[in-house]
Protein backbone atom coordinates (compact mmCIF):
# COMPACT_ATOMS: atom_id res chain seq x y z
CA UNK A 1 0.00 0.00 0.00
CA UNK A 2 1.15 3.52 -0.80
CA UNK A 3 1.97 5.63 2.28
CA UNK A 4 0.60 9.08 3.04
CA UNK A 5 4.13 10.52 2.85
CA UNK A 6 4.59 9.14 -0.68
CA UNK A 7 1.21 10.57 -1.70
CA UNK A 8 2.16 14.00 -0.37
CA UNK A 9 5.48 13.94 -2.26
CA UNK A 10 3.70 12.90 -5.45
CA UNK A 11 1.04 15.61 -5.05
CA UNK A 12 3.65 18.32 -4.45
CA UNK A 13 5.57 17.11 -7.50
CA UNK A 14 2.40 17.11 -9.64
CA UNK A 15 1.47 20.60 -8.47
CA UNK A 16 4.91 21.96 -9.31
CA UNK A 17 5.25 25.72 -8.91
CA UNK A 18 1.76 26.64 -10.06
CA UNK A 19 -1.11 28.33 -8.29
CA UNK A 20 -2.55 25.05 -6.96
CA UNK A 21 -1.71 24.17 -3.36
CA UNK A 22 -2.30 20.99 -1.39
CA UNK A 23 -4.68 21.30 1.53
CA UNK A 24 -4.63 17.68 2.72
CA UNK A 25 -3.92 14.13 1.63
CA UNK A 26 -4.99 10.87 3.24
CA UNK A 27 -4.77 7.15 2.57
CA UNK A 28 -7.15 4.68 4.21
CA UNK A 29 -6.72 0.95 4.83
CA UNK A 30 -8.62 0.01 1.66
CA UNK A 31 -6.20 1.98 -0.56
CA UNK A 32 -8.47 4.97 -1.11
CA UNK A 33 -6.37 8.09 -1.58
CA UNK A 34 -8.04 11.45 -1.02
CA UNK A 35 -6.37 14.69 -1.98
CA UNK A 36 -7.76 18.15 -1.27
CA UNK A 37 -6.31 20.97 -3.34
CA UNK A 38 -7.20 24.59 -3.96
CA UNK A 39 -6.03 27.82 -5.59
CA UNK A 40 -6.26 31.42 -4.38
CA UNK A 41 -9.21 31.93 -6.77
CA UNK A 42 -10.83 28.54 -6.10
CA UNK A 43 -9.93 25.34 -7.93
CA UNK A 44 -11.99 24.34 -10.96
CA UNK A 45 -13.23 20.87 -11.91
CA UNK A 46 -10.86 20.89 -14.89
CA UNK A 47 -7.91 21.69 -12.61
CA UNK A 48 -8.92 18.85 -10.26
CA UNK A 49 -9.18 16.44 -13.21
CA UNK A 50 -5.77 17.47 -14.59
CA UNK A 51 -4.19 17.16 -11.14
CA UNK A 52 -5.80 13.75 -10.67
CA UNK A 53 -4.31 12.50 -13.96
CA UNK A 54 -0.86 13.83 -13.04
CA UNK A 55 -0.98 12.23 -9.58
CA UNK A 56 -2.29 8.92 -10.92
CA UNK A 57 0.46 8.74 -13.53
CA UNK A 58 3.10 9.12 -10.81
CA UNK A 59 1.40 6.73 -8.37
CA UNK A 60 1.22 4.00 -11.01
CA UNK A 61 5.01 3.62 -10.62
CA UNK A 62 4.46 2.33 -7.07
CA UNK A 63 2.15 -0.47 -8.20
CA UNK A 64 -0.71 -1.87 -6.18
CA UNK A 65 -4.38 -1.13 -6.22
CA UNK A 66 -5.64 2.31 -5.24
CA UNK A 67 -8.60 4.59 -5.74
CA UNK A 68 -7.81 8.28 -6.15
CA UNK A 69 -10.14 11.18 -5.37
CA UNK A 70 -9.03 14.77 -5.94
CA UNK A 71 -11.36 17.54 -4.80
CA UNK A 72 -11.56 20.98 -3.29
CA UNK A 73 -12.11 21.36 0.45
CA UNK A 74 -15.77 21.71 1.34
CA UNK A 75 -17.36 25.04 2.14
CA UNK A 76 -17.75 24.07 5.79
CA UNK A 77 -14.34 22.37 6.12
CA UNK A 78 -11.90 23.89 8.59
CA UNK A 79 -8.94 25.82 7.24
CA UNK A 80 -5.83 23.63 7.38
CA UNK A 81 -2.97 25.45 5.66
CA UNK A 82 -1.72 29.04 5.58
CA UNK A 83 -2.66 29.40 1.90
CA UNK A 84 -6.32 28.85 2.83
CA UNK A 85 -6.09 31.58 5.46
CA UNK A 86 -4.53 33.94 2.88
CA UNK A 87 -7.27 33.08 0.39
CA UNK A 88 -9.92 34.03 2.95
CA UNK A 89 -8.44 37.36 4.11
CA UNK A 90 -11.21 39.91 4.46
CA UNK A 91 -13.84 37.28 5.29
CA UNK A 92 -15.42 36.59 8.66
CA UNK A 93 -14.06 33.46 10.33
CA UNK A 94 -14.86 31.57 13.51
CA UNK A 95 -11.83 30.41 15.47
CA UNK A 96 -11.87 27.73 18.15
CA UNK A 97 -8.82 28.20 20.32
CA UNK A 98 -6.99 25.28 21.95
CA UNK A 99 -8.33 26.45 25.33
CA UNK A 100 -11.95 26.11 24.11
CA UNK A 101 -12.60 29.84 23.62
CA UNK A 102 -14.45 30.84 20.44
CA UNK A 103 -13.59 34.05 18.63
CA UNK A 104 -15.31 35.46 15.57
CA UNK A 105 -13.93 38.27 13.46
CA UNK A 106 -12.73 39.48 10.10
CA UNK A 107 -9.51 37.79 8.99
CA UNK A 108 -7.24 40.75 8.52
CA UNK A 109 -3.68 39.39 8.20
CA UNK A 110 -1.85 36.07 7.82
CA UNK A 111 1.81 35.14 8.05
CA UNK A 112 3.70 31.91 8.72
CA UNK A 113 3.30 32.28 12.51
CA UNK A 114 -0.39 33.12 12.77
CA UNK A 115 -3.25 35.45 11.98
CA UNK A 116 -4.77 38.75 13.03
CA UNK A 117 -8.54 39.03 13.43
CA UNK A 118 -10.46 42.29 13.59
CA UNK A 119 -12.95 41.66 16.37
CA UNK A 120 -15.84 43.78 17.61
CA UNK A 121 -15.85 44.59 21.32
CA UNK A 122 -18.63 46.37 23.20
CA UNK A 123 -17.51 48.47 26.13
CA UNK A 124 -19.22 50.83 28.48
CA UNK A 125 -17.51 54.15 28.89
CA UNK A 126 -17.82 56.24 32.00
CA UNK A 127 -20.73 58.68 31.84
CA UNK A 128 -22.44 56.84 28.99
CA UNK A 129 -25.50 54.65 29.33
CA UNK A 130 -24.96 52.91 26.00
CA UNK A 131 -22.37 50.35 25.07
CA UNK A 132 -19.80 51.58 22.59
CA UNK A 133 -18.72 49.36 19.72
CA UNK A 134 -15.02 49.23 19.10
CA UNK A 135 -12.95 47.27 16.58
CA UNK A 136 -9.71 45.74 17.85
CA UNK A 137 -7.02 43.60 16.31
CA UNK A 138 -6.64 40.18 17.94
CA UNK A 139 -3.40 38.39 17.02
CA UNK A 140 -3.43 34.57 17.27
CA UNK A 141 -0.57 32.19 16.66
CA UNK A 142 -1.30 28.96 14.79
CA UNK A 143 -0.28 27.11 17.98
CA UNK A 144 -3.26 28.72 19.78
CA UNK A 145 -5.76 27.70 17.09
CA UNK A 146 -7.58 24.39 17.27
CA UNK A 147 -9.75 25.04 14.20
CA UNK A 148 -10.90 27.86 11.96
CA UNK A 149 -13.94 27.91 9.70
CA UNK A 150 -15.19 30.56 7.32
CA UNK A 151 -18.48 31.96 8.60
CA UNK A 152 -21.29 31.38 6.15
CA UNK A 153 -23.52 34.40 5.75
CA UNK A 154 -26.71 34.20 3.69
CA UNK A 155 -27.41 37.95 3.70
Amino acid sequence: MISKEVVKEVVLSAIGGGAIFMVDASVDASGRIRVEADTPEGITIDECAALSKAIEAQLDRYGGEFELEVSSPGLTSPLKVAEQYRKNCGRTVEVMKENGQKISGKLKFVNDEGIVLEITVKTKTEGSKRLQTEHKDQPLSFKEIKSTRVAINFN
